[in-house]
């Protein structure tokens, strides 16, 4: 039987030299989604479009057959104007849905994205593995490293295409940059170095208020235990910093440039880990570290750092985020755009490979608009024709595992003893504890 999905496939195989050559001209990017072929589109429904979110809906929405069909969000005003935009962008009205499980019982959506709140990541994903649904998941995959584990068997029971947010590992130049790594330009790399810097304000004492009635703070919860009270400093970015819903700056912003030092390294997971840090520029409800430096030895020849400075901008290198590659012959630079630069032993340059196309720093929305489409495109192509993803479910579940490990050490003030094949903590009964977390009962991740 030809289901509707085998035959977008088939449709996108037999006009590939179009996709290939772009719009075709005289069309505009919302007049070509009605010619032929519009009924065979990719349906996708969009869950979490506040912030990153909105960015992505903006993106999915722009890419040759795909339409956001649905919206979803626990906050009204954020659903209201992503519908709004995608009018605007693509000409097409979607439908709203607050309750992301009725979302996922309907029948002709195709895919999701999932911008949530870290603490829904990974349960909204298995939700929409085991509804059917091809899955865009942004980084970090989990909120503790046990949830990666599901999601990593999760792919293989439920034989659905699941990208995460590592968008770099779509973008030309740097993976030319991990290709010149791999073909030995600057020999063994040994010692990979990444970081994040920013001044981000306090988020103050917060004050017990009333839920707005904008927000189903319920739903907004979700899998996570109840917290009753609602506090006015937590929605909607500061629930990054607090234990209970976020990853802290390592989940949020390290992930990506760990994962690029791991994959350049042709690395997965480490033999012991280390961090230091706190709390140092405020004295607020902020909880995990706004200084922090994570350690993560790879046996006895390799080792990657993180430094995270989110109250403190001065930059590295020039730039506010980066990774630098330590090999024998040489050191190689990948900043926060899509540009590299290598050097030889005496800090000469030998290579200078420069973008035009801007990375703008501190976005916390959509700092890589126009490179991100890349990665977008991949995901869409490997649902239409089975192409390989850049960055996989099981890619993104070890790099964030490692940045989650990392938390646990800093949160046990221990240095982790880890196992290289999963990653688990070996005798430490203490930072054992933090693999997993409670659910809310009725939210647990089954498969």
């Amino acid at each position: 039987m030809t289901t509707r999905r085998n035959f977008i496939r088939k449709v996108t195989m037999g006009t590939v030299a179009v996709s290939v050559g772009g719009v075709l001209p005289g069309f505009s990017a919302k007049s070509y989604k009605n010619i032929v072929g519009a009924n065979d589109r990719i349906r996708m429904g969009a869950i979490g479009v506040n912030a990153r979110g909105s960015a992505l809906t903006g993106g999915f929405a722009r890419e040759k057959g795909c339409e956001i069909s649905y919206v979803c969000d626990v906050d009204s005003r954020a659903s209201a104007r992503c519908i709004a935009d995608v009018q605007k962008i693509a000409g097409n009205t979607p439908k709203g849905e607050k309750d992301i499980r009725k979302l996922l019982e309907i029948k002709d959506m195709d895919a999701v994205f999932i911008a949530t709140p870290e603490h829904w990541h990974a349960p909204a994903a298995l939700m929409a593995m085991k509804a059917g649904k091809h899955v865009y998941l942004e980084k970090p995959t989990s909120h503790n490293p046990a949830e990666n584990e599901i999601l990593r068997e999760a792919v293989r029971k439920y034989k659905v295409v699941v990208a995460t947010g590592m968008q770099r590992r779509s973008w030309p130049n740097v993976r030319n940059a991990i290709n010149e790594i791999h073909e030995g330009i600057i020999g063994n790399v040994y010692f990979g170095k990444a970081w994040y810097t920013n001044n981000r304000a306090s988020i103050g004492k917060g004050n017990m208020v009333s839920v707005p009635e904008w927000l189903d703070w319920e739903l907004w919860q979700g899998p996570a235990p109840r917290v009753k009270d609602y506090k006015d400093n937590i929605l909607h970015y500061n629930w990054h910093w607090f234990y209970h819903w976020g990853t802290g700056e390592s989940g949020n912003n390290a992930v990506h440039f760990i994962d690029l030092l791991r994959w350049g390294m042709g690395l997965t997971f480490p033999t012991q880990v280390s961090s230091m840090g706190g709390r140092y520029r405020y004295e607020d409800d902020w909880q995990y570290p706004d200084t922090q430096v994570i350690n993560l030895g790879f046996g006895d020849n390799k080792m990657i750092t993180w430094e995270g400075r989110s109250c403190n901008g001065k930059s590295i290198e020039s730039s506010s985020v980066g990774a630098l590659f330590h090999g024998e012959k040489g050191t190689l630079l990948i900043g926060g755009g899509n540009a590299y630069q290598i050097s030889d032993l005496n800090n000469k340059v030998i290579r200078d490979v420069k973008s035009d196309i801007a990375f703008r720093p501190g976005d916390t929305r959509n700092p890589s608009q126009q490179l991100d489409a890349f990665h977008f495109t991949n995901f869409l192509d490997a649902i239409r024709i089975n192409a390989p993803l850049y960055a996989d479910l099981h890619e993104g579940a070890i790099s964030t595992t490692l940045t989650l490990l990392g938390n646990i050490s800093q949160r046990t003030q221990s240095t982790l003893k880890t196992d290289p094949v999963n990653g688990h903590i070996l005798e430490n009964k203490a930072a054992s504890r933090l693999w997993s977390r409670q659910y809310e009962k009725g939210w647990e991740m089954k498969l």
